[in-house]
């Protein structure tokens, strides 16, 4: 990220925690240079200066804040890296790495560091062990399904990521200085035997139609569809199948997801990919009042509070998506992408008839040769693009979670043949979470602005940073029609415009 000083000041604003490490602030009425999560007040744009470092910072003569710690922000440079690590890892944790079989040793090999390293780095990062982390979100999770669910108690405990009922009352009662069975004796919860229903929050509002269009022009004929308000699609996660179904909470600021039980047992797993799915934890009141600065972004902003991006439940998906889609319309790809997943996904049975197919894995496009999916009708070098990524994910060389680090990842999907920079950017925008992305070289982006180059366009963006990606969503839905689009480049052009319901 380069030092803009009013990009940095509207993310230290907000406290968007993506953004920590990329920047430091220092206050110059008391000296001290800050992260931008810190949780002190927000000064005044006038008394901040910012640095690209820590050591910028403390050249500059500032100190380092007592209350965030920079030393324990995720950083850029060399001597950070470490930290940039341990976050990384403690959202694996978090997503169940440590559950079951899994074991330090192979997380830490799998990040590229000894178990040694990676227990000192979460500790110096976070203040506990990963074992510690690991228990916190387990428990958490465990008090959500007492609550929510009438799921039994050692159902409870191994969804949970408990290894067993005895261990899983023990610390519970540790914790907690109370049973388990005390809460769910106040939930009161009944539902069906073969589904569990949970809550999502989210910080209102929330563009639920307008998300929910989004996805259903590019529903994935026999993974994923869209009905009424509703969407559901299959899951797998490692070898652990089943379905999905969400709607809003009628009661609350949630999202109802109802999960087939056969996903109990990976739901560390399974919620936060839902909750970066449907982007649960922006800040659309922030975001929006940036934005709406810009004459081009007011109306749509107004129009459509709560907007959000939506991401994934399998960026590998994405990925593949963003491919068929090169340089043909949005139907098209979605036509492409169910004949892809009806000839290399795996069969599933769900209450749902027209969900039947599991998104292809990265192992079979790996191995599938390119005649093989261009008698799909997808043209050769789409066909070939889509088996390198599918090696380079299968080889560990891209990892497609959010969390990664974006500019790494762009980097390395651009060394692949057949991957632009507007696909590299939607899926760093979708698949990797981050705000920031920006697919420059769209076509209904530029018709939307008026402008005829990605050039023109990517610094009349520059005023929309840290969040371009909402820019982007906002143009796209801009309630005004968009001209057809034309086929352009290499790279896919083609806005995935969204055009409202008539």
């Amino acid at each position: 990220m380069r030092i803009d000083t009013e990009t940095c000041y509207r993310a230290l604003a907000a406290r968007d925690a993506r953004f920590d490490g990329l920047f430091f602030v220092g206050v110059t009425t008391t000296g001290i240079y800050c992260r931008p999560i810190c949780s002190a007040r927000t000064p005044g744009r006038d008394r901040c200066r910012f640095f690209a470092s820590a050591a910028a910072a403390e050249h500059a003569g500032f100190r380092p804040c007592l209350r965030c710690r920079p030393e324990l922000a995720p950083g850029h440079a060399p001597v950070d890296a470490l930290g940039r690590t341990a976050r990384l890892a403690a959202a694996r944790i978090e997503a169940g790495a440590l559950n079951d079989d899994g074991s330090l040793e192979t997380l830490a090999r799998e990040l590229g560091l000894s178990s040694r390293q990676l227990r000192r780095a979460i500790r110096r990062e976070f203040g506990v062990s990963p074992v510690e982390l690991a228990q916190t979100r387990r428990l958490l999770l465990a008090k959500q399904l007492l609550t929510e669910t009438n799921l039994s108690m050692i159902e409870v405990a191994l969804a949970s990521g408990f290894a067993s009922v005895r261990r899983f009352n023990a610390l519970f009662r540790s914790h907690y200085s109370m049973t388990p069975s005390r809460i769910r004796r106040t939930a009161g919860v009944t539902s069906a035997r073969d589904s569990l229903t949970l809550t999502l929050a989210y910080r209102p509002p929330l563009a639920w139609k307008p998300i929910l269009q989004f996805l259903a022009g590019r529903a994935t004929m026999g993974v994923e569809s869209v009905l009424d308000a509703q969407y559901l699609r299959t899951v797998r996660i490692g070898e652990t199948r089943g379905w999905v179904r969400v709607e809003p909470s009628a009661r609350r600021n949630a999202l109802s997801v109802e999960i087939s039980t056969s996903l109990a047992a990976v739901l560390p797993t399974l919620l936060p990919r839902l909750r970066c799915l449907f982007d649960l934890d922006a800040r659309p009141d922030v975001i929006a009042a940036h934005l709406s600065a810009d004459p081009r972004l007011a109306r749509a902003a107004s129009q459509l509070p709560g907007l959000r991006v939506p991401g994934s439940v399998d960026g590998f998906e994405i990925a593949v998506r963003a491919i068929l889609g090169q340089r043909i319309s949005v139907p098209g790809a979605t036509t492409l992408a169910g004949r892809l997943a009806a000839a290399c996904g795996e069969p599933i049975e769900t209450p749902f008839p027209m969900l039947n197919r599991l998104s292809p894995r990265p192992e079979r496009l790996a191995e599938a040769e390119a005649a093989e999916l261009v008698t799909l009708g997808i043209a050769a070098p789409r066909a070939r693009a889509i088996g390198a990524l599918a090696r380079a994910v299968v080889d560990r060389r891209i990892d497609l979670v959010p969390g990664a680090d974006p500019e790494l990842t762009i980097a390395r999907l651009l060394e692949l043949p057949g991957i632009g920079d507007w696909t590299a950017h939607y899926i760093a925008m979708r698949a990797l979470r981050w705000p920031d992305a920006f697919p420059a070289a769209d076509l209904g982006l530029l018709k939307a602005t008026g402008l005829k180059s990605p050039r023109e366009l990517s610094r009349l963006a520059e005023s929309w940073r840290p969040w371009r990606s909402y820019a982007a969503l906002y143009l796209w839905n801009d309630p005004c029609p968009f001209p057809e689009p034309s086929i352009h480049g290499q790279d896919r052009v083609l806005s995935p415009v969204l055009q409202p319901a008539r």
